[in-house]
């Protein structure tokens, strides 16, 4: 898996569905997200590149309750002691105690879902380990350990737990599926419960003053990302 480097602090490793994002402490190292169920070897290695053992994984931040991003939580948690933390409300997805809520398709979204659960089936993979989340988020928390402030921002729609996390110091977002990126453009990200909530949410994230964006889903921007962000029509995204 490719491993690039987004800022001085952030590394991204790609994965085809579902890119985890290594942050560099000043203890040793978070994740944010843990991509699809078979992913912690890969994850584990690219944490070896950075120079860092099982040990030093301190923190994995997961971004909402979805297979792709908690998919690999219980196996890293289990191989490097680390925290999970995420949003409250998707908290009892994450630890198995309530279903999952299901989005609501539309057409284009449906035909997408299709074509990504077809490639999970060719790949074999299977369904994620239920995980123990430490630290439940809300809106407005920030998270210690990370030597910069980060903001916690709660964005419901794509789950009713979403959160994105901002470092203003550093000018980073991390949108978690709220946001992903095709062809140069910000776009509403897919498969939402409440599409109008989604909408919304973006919207309030595409508000602030952010330099890099961190996608799960596309190429990461860069430079300029609030450019990228207020040129955006999440509205006619996915109809």
């Amino acid at each position: 898996m490719e491993l690039s480097q987004v800022t001085p602090a952030v590394w991204q490793l790609a994965f085809p569905v579902g890119h985890v994002h290594f942050v560099r402490l000043p203890d040793g190292y978070g994740l944010i997200d843990a991509a699809v169920p078979g992913s912690a070897p890969a994850i584990l290695d690219a944490l070896a590149r950075l120079g860092g053992r099982p040990e030093d994984l301190r923190q994995i931040v997961l971004t909402h309750s979805h297979i792709d991003h908690m998919g690999s939580a219980a196996d890293l948690v289990e191989a490097t002691g680390a925290r999970v933390l995420a949003g409250a409300m998707d908290a009892p997805f994450i630890r198995g105690t309530a279903p999952e809520p299901q989005p609501e398709y539309t057409a284009p979204e449906h035909a997408l879902h299709e074509q990504i659960m077809a490639g999970f089936a060719e790949a074999d993979v299977q369904p994620p380990r239920y995980v123990p989340v430490d630290v439940e988020l809300h809106d407005g928390d920030t998270i210690d350990g990370w030597g910069e402030p980060v903001h916690v921002l709660h964005v419901p729609g794509h789950t009713p737990g979403s959160i994105a996390l901002h470092l203003p110091s550093s000018g980073v977002l991390f949108p978690g599926d709220n946001i992903a990126t095709a062809e140069g453009r910000a776009i509403l990200g897919p498969f939402n419960v409440d599409r109008e909530q989604a909408i919304a949410s973006f919207r309030r994230l595409a508000s602030l003053d952010v330099e890099a964006l961190c996608v799960p889903h596309g190429e990461p921007v860069l430079k300029g990302a609030n450019e990228v962000l207020r040129a955006a029509t999440p509205e006619n995204d996915w109809v």
